[in-house]
């Protein structure tokens, strides 16, 4: 059997991956720290790691990975910003997950803007206390507000779906949008100055990198919500904070954050939080943060763990790698894949 080594183990990720593991033939050793320069050694002895993106996969790591005789990355997620694609390039394959359930990611972001807006959160600590006033806990109806939605891949029109059983008015904005698609796309001002609320669904990339920004916030509509699922960079949290605080924007719905590297996924309730502007976001009655953990359902572990189980094996069998990412693809270059080879 091929032996690979999982990084950043948690309890709900290995229950998946151990009920699959035979069926592929792999045996896999579970690390519970983060992979990075400090701990990349302990990859030696093993074929392919599993990473996560919270995980370091820097120039350095790479390196000592490729020096311990890793030839894959098997990313166990959709994103995969943290890699250096360029240190990997003709020395280690890299692999992901490109669609797990785009299902779970939408239902989340949507729960996130209905706990917000109608004070779930606030009133269930409240009758848990026997207090049953309804003070300060009003909402509004999604019925008939425009939703902004920035990225109209799978999580993006599913979402689009949901707004729309709720009676929404639907405005996207993608640069690159669906042809033969019922979505009424617009340009990003537009949205911006139209949407009551905004959700985004695009990847981390350098155009998209802090899209939304002091500028883009104050030409929003004064009190809108923004919902963000996706990756936390795409916001500047201090032009948030500022945002918040200044009224501009009524409330925020985080599962994500652009400094959540060493803070999400842990137990930090019994630690001093040094990241002073998270410290202060959180503690603002218009905001709702969780955990990254939009994709946390039975379905999508599943899901992750059977497609990142069988990216190793077509590896290990010298099978085309069909969920491949490599420098060349990263920069939309021409690349080996497109011939049903490996990038490289």
């Amino acid at each position: 059997m091929n032996k690979i080594c999982f990084f950043d183990t948690k309890p709900y990720d290995k229950l998946f991956f151990e009920q699959l593991k035979e069926q592929y033939e792999i045996e896999i050793e579970y690390f519970e720290p983060k992979l990075g320069p400090k701990t990349a050694f302990m990859a030696k002895g093993y074929e392919a790691v599993v990473a996560f993106v919270s995980d370091t996969l820097d120039e350095e790591t790479i390196h000592i990975l490729e020096e311990n005789g890793i030839k894959l990355i098997a990313m166990r997620c959709a994103g995969y910003n943290n890699v250096d694609f360029k240190a990997a390039y003709q020395k280690i394959h890299v692999v992901r997950v490109p669609a797990y359930s785009p299902y779970a990611v939408a239902e989340h972001a949507m729960a996130l803007l209905l706990t917000l807006n109608r004070k779930i959160h606030k009133a269930y600590i409240r009758t848990r206390d026997f207090n049953f006033s309804l003070n300060g806990l009003t909402g509004f109806d999604l019925h008939g507000k425009t939703m902004g939605v920035i990225g109209t891949g799978k999580i993006g029109r599913i979402f689009i779906d949901i707004c729309n059983g709720f009676g929404m008015k639907v405005i996207a904005y993608d640069p690159f949008p669906m042809k033969d698609s019922n979505i009424q796309y617009v340009d990003l001002d537009q949205l911006c100055s139209e949407a009551d609320i905004i959700s985004l669904h695009c990847p981390l990339t350098k155009d998209t990198f802090h899209m939304i920004n002091k500028d883009t916030m104050k030409s929003m509509k004064k009190g809108v919500f923004i919902l963000n699922t996706s990756r936390g960079a795409l916001i500047n949290s201090e032009d948030l904070l500022e945002a918040l605080k200044e009224e501009q924007i009524g409330g925020a719905c985080l599962d994500v954050y652009e400094e959540e590297t060493e803070l999400f996924y842990e137990d930090m309730s019994y630690t001093i939080i040094h990241d002073d502007v998270l410290a202060r976001i959180i503690s603002l009655p218009n905001v709702i943060v969780t955990s990254h953990q939009a994709f946390l359902t039975k379905e999508a572990l599943h899901n992750i763990a059977e497609t990142t189980l069988q990216n190793c094996r077509d590896f290990f069998d010298d099978n085309p790698l069909q969920n491949e990412v490599c420098y060349q693809c990263s920069k939309g270059e021409a690349c080996p894949k497109e011939n049903g080879k490996r990038c490289f």
